[in-house]
Protein backbone atom coordinates (compact mmCIF):
# COMPACT_ATOMS: atom_id res chain seq x y z
CA UNK A 1 0.00 0.00 0.00
CA UNK A 2 1.09 3.42 -0.41
CA UNK A 3 1.72 5.90 2.15
CA UNK A 4 -0.98 7.78 3.47
CA UNK A 5 -1.11 10.34 6.01
CA UNK A 6 -3.36 10.19 8.77
CA UNK A 7 -4.66 13.31 11.03
CA UNK A 8 -5.85 12.77 14.44
CA UNK A 9 -9.45 11.96 13.67
CA UNK A 10 -7.99 9.68 11.57
CA UNK A 11 -6.05 7.85 14.06
CA UNK A 12 -8.41 7.89 16.79
CA UNK A 13 -11.10 6.49 14.24
CA UNK A 14 -8.90 3.24 13.32
CA UNK A 15 -7.51 3.14 16.70
CA UNK A 16 -10.72 2.85 18.48
CA UNK A 17 -12.51 0.61 16.13
CA UNK A 18 -9.88 -2.27 15.84
CA UNK A 19 -10.90 -2.71 19.50
CA UNK A 20 -14.19 -2.26 18.55
CA UNK A 21 -14.12 -5.19 16.20
CA UNK A 22 -11.69 -7.22 18.38
CA UNK A 23 -14.97 -7.28 21.06
CA UNK A 24 -17.57 -8.18 18.20
CA UNK A 25 -15.12 -11.11 16.86
CA UNK A 26 -15.07 -11.88 20.79
CA UNK A 27 -19.06 -12.48 20.88
CA UNK A 28 -19.06 -14.15 17.83
CA UNK A 29 -17.00 -16.82 18.48
CA UNK A 30 -18.36 -17.17 22.17
CA UNK A 31 -22.21 -17.54 20.55
CA UNK A 32 -20.30 -20.33 18.01
CA UNK A 33 -18.87 -22.09 21.18
CA UNK A 34 -22.32 -22.35 22.66
CA UNK A 35 -23.53 -25.92 22.98
CA UNK A 36 -27.01 -25.35 21.86
CA UNK A 37 -26.36 -24.56 18.48
CA UNK A 38 -28.21 -21.49 19.26
CA UNK A 39 -30.32 -19.43 16.38
CA UNK A 40 -29.72 -20.73 13.03
CA UNK A 41 -30.38 -17.34 11.61
CA UNK A 42 -28.44 -15.33 13.62
CA UNK A 43 -25.30 -17.49 13.48
CA UNK A 44 -25.71 -16.88 9.76
CA UNK A 45 -25.53 -13.32 10.53
CA UNK A 46 -23.01 -13.39 13.03
CA UNK A 47 -20.97 -15.63 10.21
CA UNK A 48 -21.51 -12.53 7.94
CA UNK A 49 -20.15 -10.40 10.14
CA UNK A 50 -16.92 -12.50 11.43
CA UNK A 51 -15.92 -12.32 7.74
CA UNK A 52 -17.14 -8.55 7.40
CA UNK A 53 -14.73 -7.64 10.58
CA UNK A 54 -11.88 -9.41 10.05
CA UNK A 55 -11.43 -8.09 6.50
CA UNK A 56 -12.25 -4.78 8.05
CA UNK A 57 -9.19 -5.25 10.60
CA UNK A 58 -6.63 -6.34 7.45
CA UNK A 59 -7.97 -2.69 6.16
CA UNK A 60 -7.71 -0.32 9.04
CA UNK A 61 -4.13 -2.15 9.96
CA UNK A 62 -2.74 -2.01 6.64
CA UNK A 63 -3.69 1.93 6.88
CA UNK A 64 -1.91 2.22 10.41
CA UNK A 65 1.16 0.79 8.51
CA UNK A 66 0.89 2.73 5.51
CA UNK A 67 0.64 6.02 8.03
CA UNK A 68 3.69 4.31 9.89
CA UNK A 69 1.38 4.77 12.75
CA UNK A 70 2.09 2.14 15.99
CA UNK A 71 -1.11 0.24 16.89
CA UNK A 72 -2.20 1.13 20.02
CA UNK A 73 -5.52 0.43 22.55
CA UNK A 74 -5.90 3.35 24.11
CA UNK A 75 -9.37 2.36 24.97
CA UNK A 76 -8.60 -0.82 26.48
CA UNK A 77 -10.34 -1.25 29.79
CA UNK A 78 -13.00 1.65 28.82
CA UNK A 79 -17.05 1.28 29.11
CA UNK A 80 -17.49 2.99 25.41
CA UNK A 81 -20.23 2.75 23.58
CA UNK A 82 -21.28 -0.22 20.87
CA UNK A 83 -17.91 -2.02 22.44
CA UNK A 84 -18.08 -5.38 23.60
CA UNK A 85 -16.40 -5.57 26.86
CA UNK A 86 -14.99 -8.12 28.74
CA UNK A 87 -17.78 -7.37 31.17
CA UNK A 88 -20.56 -7.37 28.35
CA UNK A 89 -18.69 -10.99 27.48
CA UNK A 90 -18.77 -12.56 30.87
CA UNK A 91 -22.63 -11.68 31.60
CA UNK A 92 -23.24 -13.56 28.42
CA UNK A 93 -21.12 -16.22 29.74
CA UNK A 94 -23.24 -16.80 32.51
CA UNK A 95 -26.77 -15.98 30.90
CA UNK A 96 -28.41 -19.39 30.25
CA UNK A 97 -28.17 -20.71 26.77
CA UNK A 98 -32.34 -19.45 26.09
CA UNK A 99 -30.76 -15.69 26.52
CA UNK A 100 -28.22 -15.78 24.58
CA UNK A 101 -29.33 -15.09 20.89
CA UNK A 102 -31.83 -11.79 22.30
CA UNK A 103 -28.70 -10.57 24.78
CA UNK A 104 -25.94 -11.54 21.62
CA UNK A 105 -28.14 -9.61 19.02
CA UNK A 106 -28.60 -6.37 21.54
CA UNK A 107 -24.81 -6.26 22.18
CA UNK A 108 -24.85 -6.66 18.10
CA UNK A 109 -26.54 -4.15 17.52
CA UNK A 110 -25.67 -1.59 19.49
CA UNK A 111 -21.95 -2.20 18.25
CA UNK A 112 -23.33 -1.85 14.76
CA UNK A 113 -24.97 1.69 15.42
CA UNK A 114 -21.75 3.01 17.27
CA UNK A 115 -19.92 2.08 14.54
CA UNK A 116 -21.87 3.97 12.22
CA UNK A 117 -21.56 6.93 14.28
CA UNK A 118 -17.97 6.92 14.25
CA UNK A 119 -17.75 6.26 10.39
CA UNK A 120 -20.08 9.18 10.47
CA UNK A 121 -17.31 11.51 12.59
CA UNK A 122 -14.35 10.41 10.33
CA UNK A 123 -16.37 11.32 6.80
CA UNK A 124 -16.81 14.85 8.67
CA UNK A 125 -13.51 15.08 10.21
CA UNK A 126 -11.08 12.86 8.94
CA UNK A 127 -8.20 13.35 6.51
CA UNK A 128 -7.01 10.63 4.48
CA UNK A 129 -9.11 9.98 1.61
CA UNK A 130 -7.92 6.59 1.70
CA UNK A 131 -9.62 5.93 5.25
CA UNK A 132 -12.46 8.22 4.56
CA UNK A 133 -13.93 6.11 1.61
CA UNK A 134 -13.10 2.70 3.79
CA UNK A 135 -15.32 4.64 6.46
CA UNK A 136 -18.16 4.94 4.16
CA UNK A 137 -18.34 1.68 3.04
CA UNK A 138 -18.38 0.40 6.32
CA UNK A 139 -20.75 2.70 7.01
CA UNK A 140 -23.02 1.36 4.35
CA UNK A 141 -22.21 -2.39 5.55
CA UNK A 142 -23.24 -1.32 8.84
CA UNK A 143 -26.69 0.30 7.61
CA UNK A 144 -27.18 -3.50 5.71
CA UNK A 145 -26.05 -5.34 8.67
CA UNK A 146 -28.32 -3.97 10.95
CA UNK A 147 -31.26 -4.47 8.58
CA UNK A 148 -30.17 -8.06 8.82
CA UNK A 149 -30.35 -7.90 12.45
CA UNK A 150 -34.00 -6.40 12.86
CA UNK A 151 -35.69 -9.54 12.61
CA UNK A 152 -33.60 -11.10 15.45
CA UNK A 153 -34.81 -11.82 19.08
CA UNK A 154 -34.08 -8.92 21.42
CA UNK A 155 -32.30 -6.86 18.10
CA UNK A 156 -34.89 -4.22 17.93
CA UNK A 157 -35.47 -1.20 18.63
CA UNK A 158 -33.72 1.89 18.80
CA UNK A 159 -30.23 1.32 19.77
CA UNK A 160 -28.79 3.77 22.75
CA UNK A 161 -26.10 6.01 20.92
CA UNK A 162 -23.84 8.34 22.26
Amino acid sequence: MAPVVLNSTDDAFIQLLIPMNEGALALIDHVDARPTGGDPSLRALLGDLRAAHQAELRDLRGLLAAGNVPEQNIHEGHQMPGMVTDASLAELRAAPDTEVPSRAAALVRAHLAQTMVLCRGEQTAGGSPELKALAGRIQQARAAELSALDGQPGATGTPQVD
